[in-house]
This record gives C-alpha cells, sequence and structure tokens, in this order.
C-alpha cells in the first residue's frame, strides 16, 4: 500500500476527510505532521491512530532550518506522497528540492495566491470562484495545477456560506488528487 504523510496546522477537517476517505483504502496516512501544538487537528489523526509529529516553527531560527528539520522528519516515513491539507508554512528550497508534495488552496489558482484567498476571493469581483490542488515548487501557490473544481459566487452568500461551498469542494477534490497521483 502507497504510503501519505500529510502536514496541518488548524483543525484538520481536511485531514479528517483524507483519514475517511483515502486511509487505508487507497492509502496509508503513516503520520500527520504539524507545525502548531494547539492543533486540532491531532486530535483527528490520534483518534484513527495515525501517528502525530509536531514540530513546532517557532523553536527554529529560520524557515530554511525548521523545512531542514521538517525534511528528515518526513524522509524517517518514506512516503510516496506529501499532502499538505491546511498546513500554514510557506515553504523554502530546502523543503521543495527534496519533498514531492501537493497543496490543497481555497481559490482557483492563479488568483489569491497566498493567505487569506478564501476572504479575497469573497470579497472580489469574481463571479466564478473554486478550489485548486496543485504540486508544491519553490513559487508560493505556483506549481502546476493538478485539479480544480469551480462554481458561481451567489452575491447574496454570506463569507460563511462561500467559505462552506470551498469547504465542500475541498474535501472532494483533494482525495480525488491523491487517488489521481497515486495510481499514476
Amino acid at each position: 500500500m502507497k504510503k501519505i504523510v500529510a502536514l496541518f496546522s488548524g483543525e484538520g477537517t481536511n485531514l479528517a476527510n483524507l483519514i475517511e476517505k483515502i486511509h487505508l483504502k487507497h492509502a496509508a496516512i503513516v503520520c500527520a505532521i504539524t507545525n502548531n501544538p494547539d492543533a486540532g487537528g491531532i486530535l483527528k489523526a490520534r483518534n484513527a491512530g495515525i501517528p502525530v509529529e509536531i514540530l513546532d516553527h517557532r523553536d527554529y531560527e529560520s524557515r530554511e532550518a525548521y523545512d531542514g528539520a521538517l525534511v528528515e522528519m518526513i524522509q524517517e516515513y518514506n512516503p510516496d506522497l506529501v499532502v499538505l491539507c491546511g498546513f500554514m508554512r510557506i515553504l523554502t528550497p530546502v523543503f521543495t528540492s527534496h519533498i514531492r508534495s501537493i497543496n490543497l488552496h481555497p481559490a482557483l489558482l492563479p488568483a489569491f495566491k497566498g493567505a487569506r484567498a478564501i476572504e479575497r476571493s469573497f470579497e472580489s469581483d469574481e463571479k466564478i470562484c473554486g478550489v485548486s490542488v496543485h504540486w508544491v515548487t519553490d513559487e508560493l501557490d505556483g506549481g502546476e495545477i493538478i485539479l480544480q473544481k469551480s462554481f458561481t459566487k451567489n452575491s447574496s452568500d454570506t463569507l460563511e456560506e462561500f467559505s462552506a461551498k470551498i469547504r465542500e469542494i475541498e474535501h472532494e477534490i483533494l482525495p480525488l488528487s491523491v487517488i489521481k497521483i497515486l495510481k499514476d
């Protein structure tokens, strides 16, 4: 069975979705790694019997030093793929040149790269919005697109309703992307 390492920073809703749809069905999530010792996703992974590693970025003097430690930790698990599911770190070439990974981004790239993509997409004049899964490269949210799905923005939606549509699409296309990559 193919092996995945998942990286996350927050509540772990996309991690929980991967556990439900992928873990032990299409691949084994052999470890979940977070940079946030208070991340809600820790409990979700542990409840599924997945080992959790906490690597707090605040313990490192630079992004490069953190990324070096992260690469070493990931390589111990020898994964076929690393999946960033809400991992809120800008990664340096120390990471991107050594780790084959994909990222979930809550906008139709190349629009709204970086942080606060949901809010910026919601506040924009864009009529078509959506979600992207892409390869991680040295360029922030700039890697080749694996899968995108869009929807037409409803002008009467609140930010919460808009965010819920984004989450629904994330939960659909991230597992599909992982399955597609692992089959290729």
